[in-house]
């Protein structure tokens, strides 16, 4: 193998001339000398790139050659403690992340052709198999500031500054109206894609780094935000994007039509056993279900109606596959278990009958001119009306930010889509236009990935402990 990384060291030098034909051959012979069946065999195929792009299309920009290194070296509490310098919920993000779009698609071995390292594997392999082993954040060098800042949300964004300001001394207390930590990645993803006591996990460790949870605590309603201003030296709200977006065609308030985030955090909570009293459970067992939608959350939702015994589910998108915004793998995943995809497929009316079942109008589309964001435009084909009879429609179009009632009181500035205003690139990165409140994750960028809204959060706690003069 020597010879073969000597290779690509030169191949790697911007002036070495490297003839294709000769560069295939090298890729194959590495791929065939590297064993794939587990986590350290799985990093020693890191080429160790001069240009790791798998850390630069990483959210995070995780280290992730050097926790590579670490792994294939069997040094499995350093690689935890490295992977934690940039993530603070790596066991997650490496279940839920889309690494076909991001780390793994810009792999130099899947570049060429052979296949991505695991890097989602082996990520969340390492804390989980680290935890079992004993390891914890080192927090033995935290020197406490005397400084306590409140969280709103316990989500990815709120976990994430609450792990970056403990690390550095400041208190975190975490308010969440949910009675568990992790929101949507607790009631908003099913178990079958990311486990609860995976979560559970995280909840304890943060505890035992001197994180505290009040939970079943909701701010504007338990606790006031005034009362926060008051007693804490800042706030950070985390709050997400609950609020789901509407079709705009008639028929979407009908009994039977579901949206998406209800469904699956009734669904969670049944299996969790935490389903509100007086609430019932949705279940779609020997239903017809059609999901509108053609991102994660819509994936989401055609795999729990599987799982939960539908009679047959089928997911219309008004694009084609290749536009779909979801992960390709969720696709993949959902086409296994029997989804059926109608591509090209816009709704434009939903109807009652009789026995209660629904008729859901669609139109077929062509994709035209790019819109403002560089997507093409859906086009409705005239005279291409169809019709579905089904029990349930479950709307899974995305999710926009809402402006809680205080923020008007306590100048905090929203744009026109009621995204939070709380830019990075200033004195304190993601600091409100009120001066003691900070934001960060989907409330200021709209419903995005998981990964981003930890990176915010602690981009946005950095911003505080220089606010607050612990930096």
């Amino acid at each position: 193998m020597s010879d073969v990384f000597q290779f690509m060291n030169v191949a790697r030098d911007p002036g070495a001339k490297v003839d294709a034909a000769e560069r295939k051959i090298v890729f194959k012979e590495i791929y065939a000398s590297l064993a794939t069946s587990d986590a350290s065999e799985q990093a020693a195929r890191c080429l160790h790139c001069g240009n790791p792009y798998c850390e630069w299309e990483c959210p995070v920009h995780n280290f992730i050659p050097n926790w590579l290194k670490l792994v294939k070296e069997g040094k499995l509490f350093e690689a935890a403690e490295m992977s934690h310098k940039t993530n603070s919920l790596p066991e997650i993000c490496g279940r839920v992340c889309p690494q076909d779009r991001l780390c793994e698609g810009s792999c130099t071995l899947n570049q060429g052709g052979f296949g991505a390292v695991t890097i989602g594997s082996i990520e969340k392999y390492i804390t989980d198999e680290a935890w079992k082993a004993g390891w914890r954040p080192d927090m033995s060098n935290v020197i406490a500031t005397g400084k306590k800042v409140a969280i709103i949300g316990a989500g990815p964004a709120g976990l994430g500054c609450a792990d970056i300001l403990v690390r550095n001394g400041v208190q975190p207390v975490v308010f969440d109206r949910y009675e568990e930590i992790g929101g949507l990645l607790t009631f908003g993803i099913p178990e079958f894609k990311l486990e609860k006591d995976v979560i559970a996990r995280r909840r304890s460790m943060m505890e035992e780094m001197g994180v505290e949870f009040r939970l079943n605590t909701e701010i504007g309603k338990d606790v006031s935000f005034e009362s926060l201003l008051a007693d804490y030296d800042a706030v950070f709200m985390g709050m997400g994007a609950y609020k789901y977006m509407k079709g705009g065609f008639a028929g979407e308030e009908l009994p039977g039509v579901i949206e998406a985030l209800p469904f699956l955090i009734n669904n969670v909570r049944q299996n969790m056993g935490t389903l509100p009293a007086g609430e019932a459970h949705q279940s779609m067992q020997g239903k017809r279900v059609v999901v509108l939608g053609g991102g994660d959350t819509a994936m989401d939702c055609n795999r729990t109606a599987i799982r939960q015994g539908a009679k047959n589910v089928i997911c219309a998108y008004r694009r084609d596959e290749a536009n779909m915004p979801g992960s390709k793998r969720e696709v993949a995943n959902a086409k296994e278990e029997g989804v059926n995809f109608l591509w090209n497929r816009q709704p434009t009316g939903i109807a009652r009958q009789l026995d209660g079942t629904l008729v859901l109008t669609l139109v077929t589309t062509q994709l035209g001119e790019p819109d403002e964001k560089g997507r093409r435009k859906p086009v409705i084909v005239a005279g291409s009306e169809e019709a579905i009879i089904c029990d349930h429609v479950i709307i899974a179009f995305g999710f926009q930010t809402e402006a809680a009632p205080w923020f008007e009181k306590h100048s905090i500035a929203v744009d026109e889509w009621n995204r939070t205003l709380a830019p990075q690139g200033q004195k304190f990165q993601y600091q409100t236009s009120n001066a003691k409140v900070f934001a960060g994750g989907d409330q200021v960028r709209g419903a995005d990935l998981v990964v981003r809204a930890v990176f915010e959060g602690r981009q946005a706690a950095q911003g505080m402990l220089e606010f607050l003069g612990v930096w």
